[in-house]
């Protein structure tokens, strides 16, 4: 069990690791919801959503793999069928074929707002349980989303 070998116990880890599952299948589903955002994207601000949804779902994707690598290293498996993503997202799934640029925007303000309220919690369970490992890599992970939602509102024109 590697948890044992980083000093944390079985009973420690497991909330640790069935939130980072959930968090996991959050992310898949905001994900796909970026890259449909990216192919889908029109109007007069094109070239500027596109390439900035290609960052967020460049960086989506690297932040998955280190949140499945997490779940590894606290000695379980993460999920990885797109059946438990479905069922355990708060996050859903949206037809972004024909959606308004500024709707794109908004939809994806909503996930970062869900997911951060989910870092939260995953941080006082992390505290609890002393993972600072997990800690810091959710912590680097919601600074990121609360600047791109700083970015997209102002884009937006919203305080």
């Amino acid at each position: 069990m590697m948890a044992k070998e980083i000093d944390l116990t079985e009973k420690q880890v497991r909330p640790v690791v069935d939130m980072l599952n959930e968090y996991l299948a959050n992310y898949h589903v905001h994900y796909q919801k970026l890259r449909g955002c990216h192919w889908n994207v029109k109007g007069p601000h094109f070239f500027t959503l596109h390439i900035k949804f290609e960052e967020l779902y460049t960086n989506a994707q690297l932040t998955i793999d280190e949140i499945a690598e997490r779940v590894l290293t606290l000695g379980k498996p993460p999920h990885s069928r797109f059946a438990d993503y479905i069922k355990e997202s708060s996050i859903k799934e949206v037809n972004t074929i024909g959606m308004k640029d500024t709707d794109m925007v908004e939809e994806l303000l909503n996930d970062m707002t869900r997911l951060i309220e989910f870092e939260r919690s995953l941080l006082e369970e992390t505290d609890k349980v002393g993972d600072d490992g997990s800690n810091d890599m959710v912590n680097r992970f919601m600074q990121f989303k609360e600047k791109n939602i700083w970015m997209l509102k102002s884009f937006l024109g919203k305080k």
